[in-house]
């Protein structure tokens, strides 16, 4: 196949105008491809020339002596131009040994046109055939491109697609599905498979962070190219493609391998979307779990299966991920395009926390996803894990609708015993339920402090006396006067009574803050700063905070006091 679709030394020097011709060197390598013709004249062809070009020359540039030629050509060489053409007569009555020794060197075909020819007359005749075939290449690409998208809505769509690569390029290639085995295409002895899984298992690691939508990568190997392609949507990679050429690959075999790659990552991607669905029609348990209404074990072996034994003794955390901004993302989206988005980003959340070593069990209801996130390697320290695996999912970039999700996740404390998933999730629910105070969008409910203490008491009546207790001037003083007290208070101990930051931050000058210093003293007693009137009153101004977040905001521009 490749025969025919590059266009070769061997082939010019069946043409006409080469009847004449003569290759004096570097017979070797007539095999090499012509992507153009190009005249040369100029001994400086830094920025002329691209690669596989076959040169025609007179020898103008470089005829004056032959250290002058001899560079001449080294530089063609390392441009990887494919072949160069000296027409014999006025500049050169004939080639000096020393350029055919350097042409045979480098495999570099040196030809001699023996009669006057007219360049124009090959660069018109050579440009009408490459020009031709690329078009028929190009027809001949599409063709196949339809057909990968045909097989994938078959049967086996995967490997009749890589069956149909592998006819089009007569290239060997290996298939390899994340959690996986390698599949080869064509088939080939064990001990050759190993070593292809070896070259890709070094090629892989040596491409950390590989995007599905890159372009292939490339690895010399001997005298053969080893490309990788990695194969996914929504910035995940699903599968890689190996192709092993013995040549270096033409950019027609590039452009099949993307097709194909493009062809099998739809095909992967309506598997998730279905294999999801599935799941989530599988997984309403899950919220009956989490909200304490399934706390029978022997139900839960009946609901889970034989898997039951071995999901129990995983520990787990439970991850309450919103959707703060569902109504910006819906305002321009149907009722089915926003069942659309948040099954994307299901797919995607499980293939994120898969890739990091945990098993999700997901539910979804409303603008919330909860996921009890199963440990599949308890040995290894989870958190490190976790967060890494919500870091990637807050930085979807690859979908316009999901990268556009604005998500805030509560993650509760490592728990066991799936029974006691519902202690879980009211920690991840109170997780979330600070973000209003404290700003972070990641809140793990064993870094909340005193939140967690502030959070069991918040019935309605204990948390709002104790704040009266020990705030009550200086709210009324606030509500009446429209003064800000109190937000001048906790920025001046968060601060450990740095006057000159507490100001900078609330952006007074320092006279204004000693004025509300001085009034603050008057009201709540000249020992408010004392160790234990101070501990009481920033934990009351936590306490007000959670329950009138907007109250105690900073300003976002300079006040006038």
């Amino acid at each position: 196949m490749n025969g025919q679709r590059m266009f070769t030394i061997n082939d010019a020097l069946t043409r006409p105008l080469f009847r004449e011709a003569q290759v004096v060197g570097g017979s070797a390598g007539l095999h090499r491809t012509i992507r153009w013709v190009h005249v040369l004249e100029s001994a400086n062809i830094e920025s002329l020339i691209h690669g596989e070009e076959m040169i025609l020359t007179t020898g103008l540039g470089f005829h004056t002596d032959l250290e002058s030629a001899l560079s001449f050509m080294r530089d063609l060489v390392q441009k990887r131009a494919a072949c160069l053409c000296i027409e014999l007569g006025q500049y050169f009555d004939q080639i000096p040994k020393e350029m055919m020794e350097l042409a045979d060197q480098h495999q570099f075909p040196l030809i001699v046109f023996t009669k006057t020819v007219r360049f124009v007359d090959i660069t018109l005749d050579l440009h009408s055939l490459l020009i031709n075939r690329h078009h028929r290449l190009l027809q001949d690409l599409e063709g196949i491109s339809r057909e990968f998208n045909r097989l994938t809505l078959s049967s086996q769509g995967t490997s009749k697609v890589l069956q149909l690569l592998h006819r089009s390029t007569g290239n060997q290639l290996m298939y390899v599905q994340m959690g996986g085995k390698p599949t080869f295409y064509p088939p080939i002895a064990p001990d050759k498979q190993r070593a292809w899984l070896e070259q890709f298992t070094a090629f892989e690691a040596g491409k950390e962070g590989m995007e599905p939508d890159a372009a292939p990568y490339f690895r010399e190997l001997g005298n053969e190219t080893l490309v990788l392609k990695p194969v996914g949507a929504l910035d995940q990679t699903w599968a890689y493609i190996m192709m092993i050429c013995p040549h270096r690959p033409q950019e027609y075999d590039c452009l099949l391998l993307d097709s194909a790659a493009l062809s099998i990552a739809q095909e992967l991607l309506r598997t998730r979307y279905m294999e999801e669905r599935r799941l989530f029609s599988e997984n309403l348990w899950v919220e009956e779990l989490i909200n304490g209404r399934l706390k029978e074990e022997h139900r839960l072996k009946s609901l889970i299966g034989p898997d039951f034994g071995a999901m129990n003794d995983l520990p787990y955390r439970i991850c309450l991920i919103e959707i703060e901004n569902p109504q910006d993302v819906r305002w321009s989206s149907s009722e089915y395009e926003w069942e659309s988005i948040t099954f994307h980003l299901s797919i995607v959340l499980r293939s994120i926390f898969e890739q990091y070593l945990f098993h999700p069990l997901i539910t979804l209801k409303n603008n919330r996803l909860a996921v009890i996130a199963l440990d599949k390697q308890p040995r290894m320290p989870a958190k490190p894990r976790l967060e890494q695996a919500i870091h990637a999912l807050r930085h979807i970039r690859s979908d316009d609708k999901l990268k556009d999700l604005q998500l805030i996740i509560g993650v509760s404390k490592a728990n066991k015993q799936l029974k006691n998933a519902s202690t879980s999730y009211q920690e991840a629910v109170q997780a979330l339920s600070v973000y209003s105070c404290s700003g972070s969008r990641v809140l793990f409910y064993e870094e909340l402090g005193v939140y967690q203490l502030l959070l069991s008491l918040n019935d309605g009546q204990r948390l709002q006396t104790f704040v009266r207790n020990y705030l009550g001037p200086l709210i009324d003083h606030d509500e009446s006067k429209g003064s800000e007290l109190l937000l001048t208070l906790r920025v001046y101990l968060d601060h450990d009574g740095s006057k000159q930051i507490a100001a900078q931050k609330l952006f007074i000058v320092r006279q204004s803050l000693y004025y509300r210093l001085d009034k603050i003293t008057e009201l709540l007693g000249e020992d408010f700063m004392s160790p234990e009137n101070r501990i009481s009153i920033q934990v009351a101004l936590r306490a007000y905070q959670l329950l009138y977040p907007e109250k105690l905001s900073l300003p976002h521009m300079q006040s006038s006091l």
